[in-house]
């Protein structure tokens, strides 16, 4: 039985995760705020996300021996070994500590801490990649001499970047780091490839983006773990009470509805601007039947009671912007659906015994961090 566990998350790790609206909007305090930096690190790796979720029974994932000793996994003819992983998740490490320092490794959610969250990411990252190289094989896609140098190129800034210690530390060299730039560069390039000729019309309607004030009284608590407790049916009976108090207020036009907002909201932010699909699904409908001035009933949530203002109905400016976000999100569709196809039919092979001996890097001299940088700097930019 665990041993099907484990391949059945090899599995989901080089499945592309399919497209999410962020439906924890309400909640401004999410479990861990300083885990927000993973949306950064996932942009690149969102730019080809599909539509499949689903686990697939039939998947040839295959635990076994005879790895060469630095060997992390297998997928079909391509490889990937321990110093390529470290590039990837030393890289990632760094760039956490930059902005939050050491002491976000402390953070965890329901038992899973974040250094282990970070290496499935880079390994997910990373065998996502080699997959997207097999993929661009299938279609004759291949980089240009142009790129090929383009990878030389941001392999030597990128080496020559890096002292002695990272170097040794991470098990690294010139010829490794040129290959994951090549490798990096074919998987965006049969993205394109894919997706060439996706190019919907989006109108306004399905487009709109409106703008709402809320005020949130919360019917759960945190623990001392951060997570969430329920409250009791007489505790939710008095934050209802509470919230019809607060509506009540807000109707009688007396007090303004942000100075509301300010005294009684249990959202750490008030304004809101979003499109369709973006919110929790009573919120969302609630909100759009709104006008422009006109406040809602109290609307309830996971997050508890709701109080919603319209600020505005239609903004031109984000309804463009989020025509363009549509139209991206249509292209990981149809790219992501091809991808699922495609994953399904390889043979992968996960040298479990090495992997679960990868750790962070935890030395003042490797402070390396900008792995994608560099690459972003050589190629045309990730869709």
């Amino acid at each position: 039985m665990a041993g099907n566990k484990k391949i059945r998350k090899f599995y989901q790790i080089l499945k592309i995760t399919g497209k999410k609206r962020n439906r924890n909007l309400i909640q401004g305090r999410k479990k861990l705020q300083k885990t927000a930096a993973l949306l950064l690190l996932s942009a690149v790796m969102g730019a080809w996300a599909g539509c499949g979720n689903k686990e697939d029974t039939d998947t040839k994932v295959v635990l076994t021996t005879g790895f060469a000793k630095d060997e992390i996994f297998r997928i079909e003819s391509i490889s990937c070994t321990l110093p390529e992983i470290m590039v990837y998740l030393t890289n990632t490490q760094n760039q956490y500590e930059r902005v939050y320092g050491p002491e976000i490794w402390q953070a965890n959610v329901e038992g899973i801490t974040l250094e282990q969250n970070i290496k499935d990411t880079a390994l997910a990252r990373i065998a996502q990649i080699k997959s997207m190289n097999l993929l661009a094989a299938e279609h004759g896609v291949e980089l240009s001499e142009q790129e090929q140098e383009n990878a030389a190129a941001a392999a030597r800034a990128y080496y020559g970047s890096l002292n002695e210690t990272e170097r040794e530390r991470m098990g690294v060299t010139e010829e490794i780091v040129a290959n994951l730039y090549a490798e990096y560069g074919l998987a965006n390039k049969v993205y394109q490839f894919i997706i060439r000729d996706i190019n919907p019309e989006i109108s306004d309607d399905e487009a709109r983006t409106i703008t709402v004030q809320h005020i949130l009284i919360k019917t759960y608590a945190l623990d001392s773990k951060g997570e969430k407790i329920e409250y009791t049916e007489t505790a939710k009976t008095e934050a209802y009470k509470k919230a019809r108090e607060v509506l009540e207020t807000a109707r009688e036009g007396e007090t303004d509805f942000e100075q509301l907002v300010e005294r009684y909201s249990e959202d750490s932010k008030a304004t809101y601007s979003f499109g369709k699909g973006d919110m929790e699904p009573e919120f969302e409908e609630a909100a759009f039947n709104l006008g422009t001035g006109e406040i809602s009933g109290i609307v309830e949530t996971r997050f508890g009671y709701h109080i919603i203002k319209c600020i505005s109905t239609f903004d031109r400016a984000e309804t463009d912007a989020n025509k363009v976000k549509i139209v991206e999100e249509r292209k990981k569709e149809v790219f992501g659906q091809e991808y699922d196809t495609f994953v399904k039919s390889l043979t992968r092979n996960l040298n479990e015994e090495v992997w679960e001996q990868v750790t962070f890097i935890n030395d003042p001299q490797v402070t390396t961090a900008d792995f994608f940088d560099v690459y972003g700097e050589y190629f045309a930019a990730d869709p």
